[in-house]
């Protein structure tokens, strides 16, 4: 699982105009679903996002986790996180997951964090979608399962 996490100040996503999700202050989290990632990939890559402490404290330190602010989150799958690009200029997207599984991994992502977080807004997965976002910062970080297994 790839995802791009983004401290906002509000964020919100729309399908034909009309908005379907959103969120205040928290994240905005961008999810993309590998071939063969599971439920435990999820759960790593959930945990680490809700720990990371990313908020300012009262000193302007980042050293507050979401959970910490009582922040909100926007999940929003992106499958073109896997893009591949590594051959000429089209990209590839064969390390996605197939449409099925992406779907319910991503769902099962979304409950997840609504267990921890109280407002969880979402996107709609597989539409054309509109995001808009304030980025507080700008902080924008990048989190791969595959490297966050990586012993090193």
């Amino acid at each position: 699982m790839r995802a791009v996490i983004q401290r906002v100040t509000a964020a919100a996503v729309k399908v034909d105009g009309e908005t379907i999700g959103s969120c205040k202050k928290g994240l905005c989290i961008l999810l993309g679903v590998a071939e063969g990632d599971t439920e435990a990939e999820a759960d790593m890559l959930l945990r680490k996002i809700l720990q990371l402490r990313i908020f300012r404290d009262g000193n302007g330190k980042m050293n507050l986790s979401l959970l910490d602010t009582g922040g909100e989150l926007l999940i929003i799958s992106q499958f073109t996180l896997l893009a591949n690009c590594r051959h000429g200029n089209r990209p590839d997207f064969l390390l996605s997951a197939k449409p099925e599984e992406a779907k319910r991994l991503y769902l099962y992502f979304i409950e997840a964090a609504r267990r921890q977080v109280a407002s969880v807004g979402e996107g709609s997965f597989g539409a054309d979608m509109e995001v808009t976002l304030s980025n507080d910062g700008p902080v924008t970080i990048v989190l791969d399962t595959d490297t966050l297994k990586a012993k090193g």
